[in-house]
């Protein structure tokens, strides 16, 4: 924070002028003027230029804030859109085909973005970018222009989703060699955090500090955290985000990621959104609550005039159930992310829907008839937050355009019954490749690229041997 004397400059005239209520801001500013002075008025001598890559991964380049607002051009490879989580790339073919010129793709700051990094010792700033061609077009397969492409199907029929993301992550101490399993931090008590303390005040306290530098973090890039809670894993925590944009809300996820693991790793320990890093514990969710405004009228179109479900409540809750699990490897893009997904286990494994029923893969919690709205509880924190919300908004879309009819509403336990998901990543890939609807929507460019990038990963990961083969089969088979 700018010390006080900042408040008020000399004029040009010799008098004394008010500094305008824009540099004040936490977060954003409207054009490349006020980006100027806002910069100027904080001192930042450094600019983060960040996107999104397909992991969710924040890719970019830094630079001197005067050379930021000098009009600079800025570029970045078509390969970082293209990159496994790995670092390697995947093989031609079924539609994907890797651009022999690797050509640069243009980054477009968004201003409205713009905020500080307050984990950095140099005053620094990071603005979160958009990926355009040489001659201006949105490059079709990058994350945040996926999820705009949705967006844009919505704004067509006069419709705009409004979201809030729920972020399950664990606390884990420090773990330099990946041979060993992940283990719970020690908290303040001097003892290793145990399990089953879900919404537990005395098991956030473990953590006072580190959750102080989350909030005070988050305050300084104008992040708003609605709740955080203990799950009921060993060092698991949540934070809900309040509702709005869906891009807005991505974004805000997008940077949560960084800033919890910062704030972690000043303590000492580390933050992972991994969806189920610990054997024996309940794995890490990212849940959506969705509901669709009318832009004319303002109406929460899941709401009759006489508080009674519309037909297009039905329809996106169709869509939701014939389509998500084709869309299930947004959801769940690694192979850990289906360690989570098993029978009996808090995540679901159907694609049923309920009234406040946790069993279901699509809840419908108790509210008033205009906060009516599908809370979609399979995707885990390890998904691209674009990637997971375009995914969830654009089955609903096809469900409301398509007229799918739900099944009837699940009134008891859903999830010990047969499972209704691709049980593995290669399974999950097939369906998303089968869905031609669910491929024109998102675009055939991103499907083509998105799958082959999970088949690469998936042949990566086959190389690994595990300890389980080691226990099992070194000596019986």
């Amino acid at each position: 924070m700018p010390p006080a004397k900042k408040e008020v400059r000399p004029s040009s005239r010799g008098g004394r002028a008010r500094t305008p209520a824009f540099v004040k801001n936490q977060r954003g500013v409207k054009n490349w003027k006020e980006a100027s002075a806002w910069l100027e008025w904080r001192g930042i001598e450094d600019i983060e230029c960040i996107t999104p890559d397909q992991a969710g991964v924040a890719r970019g380049k830094m630079m001197p804030s005067k050379k930021f607002t000098s009009n600079t051009s800025l570029a970045l490879p078509s390969a970082v859109f293209m990159t496994t989580i790995s670092g390697g790339y995947p093989e031609d073919g079924n539609g994907f085909h890797y651009p022999e010129d690797d050509g640069d793709l243009k980054l477009m700051p968004d201003l409205s973005t713009l905020t500080v990094v307050p984990w950095e010792e140099d005053p620094t700033a990071a603005v979160i970018c958009d990926l355009v061609h040489q001659d201006g077009r949105l490059v079709e397969f990058t994350p945040r222009n996926v999820l705009r492409r949705v967006l844009t199907a919505y704004d067509k029929r006069g419709l705009k989703p409004v979201v809030a993301p729920e972020i399950e992550f664990y606390l884990v101490r420090k773990n330099p060699d990946p041979d060993y399993p992940l283990t719970p931090p020690v908290g303040r008590s001097g003892r290793p955090i145990g399990g089953g303390a879900g919404y537990s005040i005395a098991g956030v306290n473990e953590f006072d500090e580190l959750i102080d530098d989350i909030y005070h973090f988050s305050e300084g890039q104008g992040l708003e955290i609605d709740t955080l809670i203990h799950e009921e894993g060993a060092g698991q925590l949540e934070i809900n985000l309040r509702h709005g944009d869906p891009i807005e809300l991505a974004d805000q996820v997008f940077m949560f990621k960084r800033t919890i693991r910062e704030a972690a790793l000043k303590h000492e320990i580390y933050a992972t959104f991994m969806a189920k890093p610990i054997q024996g514990q309940p794995g890490s969710a990212m849940h959506i609550h969705q509901s669709i405004i009318d832009k004319k009228t303002g109406r929460n179109v899941f709401s009759a005039e006489d508080g009674s479900e519309t037909d297009d409540f039905f329809h996106f809750l169709g869509g939701m159930q014939k389509h998500v699990p084709n869309a299930l490897v947004m959801f769940a893009p690694y192979v850990n992310s289906y360690r989570r997904l098993t029978q009996s286990a808090s995540a679901p494994v159907n694609n049923k829907w309920g009234y406040d029923n946790r069993t279901v893969a699509f809840r419908v919690p108790r509210s008033d008839p205009a906060a009516r709205r599908v809370e979609n509880r399979i995707p885990s924190s390890d998904a691209n937050p674009y990637l997971a919300l375009a995914a969830s908004l654009a089955c609903g879309l096809i469900g409301m355009t398509n007229k799918i009819k739900a099944e009837p509403p699940v009134l008891t336990t859903a999830n010990a019954a047969e499972i209704d998901l691709p049980r593995s990543l290669l399974e999950a890939v097939d369906l998303f490749e089968a869905d031609e609807e669910l491929g024109t929507l998102l675009g055939k460019s991103f499907a083509a690229t998105y799958a082959a990038i999970k088949r690469a990963e998936f042949e990566t990961f086959m190389e690994v041997i595990s300890p389980w083969e080691r226990e099992y089969l070194l000596l019986n088979v």
